[in-house]
């Protein structure tokens, strides 16, 4: 899937779960910090491209990119599995729990898992892909939906395009129309 169709489907996913769970009170800093982390999350596992933008906008970006590359065992290997979402879930804990000191008015336990609902969700969508997911590494056999290849998606193509994409939107706004009162007591009385 593109970055484009990763970056809705997080979102999607963090809407749905949002709904479906028991409120809970957060600051606003916490729901933008949520925010952010789940687009990072929905976004990290494509960090094993040499290609991905984050490479392109650091200094010596592109020696590090191929350096995680390889470090990686190239696309869509760790990363892509259920291995690499523990491993990276871990590490992003780690840093939550060293920088929580400087954001103290941020819940960064649901910090934590906005990230892991986006980076779940990059894991399920790319299942649905042509090239599939190792999702047991480390055995490496690359597993998609359906379990026909010829039957996938394939990425940036025209079912993506025209059909993935546009159908996670028809989600969302199902989403916020058949839930738009639990989202305003949500708004009015669970966010300070």
């Amino acid at each position: 899937m593109t970055a484009r169709t990763h970056d809705l489907a997080a979102l999607t996913a963090l809407g749905a779960v949002v709904i479906f769970e028991p409120l809970r009170a957060m600051t606003l800093s916490t729901v933008l910090a949520a925010l952010l982390a789940n687009q990072i999350g929905g976004i990290a596992p494509d960090i094993d491209q040499p290609t991905a933008p984050l490479w392109h906008n650091l200094p010596a970006g592109k020696f590090f990119g191929k350096a995680f590359d390889k470090t990686m065992g190239g696309h869509r290997f760790l990363t892509h599995s259920i291995l690499g979402l523990a491993l990276f879930g871990f590490l992003v804990h780690l840093l939550l729990v060293f920088i929580q000191p400087l954001i103290p008015h941020v819940n960064t336990g649901l910090v934590w898992w906005a990230y892991m609902i986006g980076m779940l969700s990059h894991l399920i969508m790319d299942s649905f892909t042509k090239e599939g997911v190792p999702w047991f590494l480390p055995i490496p056999a690359k597993l998609g939906v359906p379990p026909k290849k010829a039957w996938r998606i394939t990425t940036g193509g025209a079912i993506e395009s025209f059909i993935v994409f546009p159908g996670l939107i028809v989600v969302d706004i199902w989403l916020v129309v058949s839930h738009y009162s639990h989202l305003l007591i949500l708004v009015h009385n669970y966010i300070y």
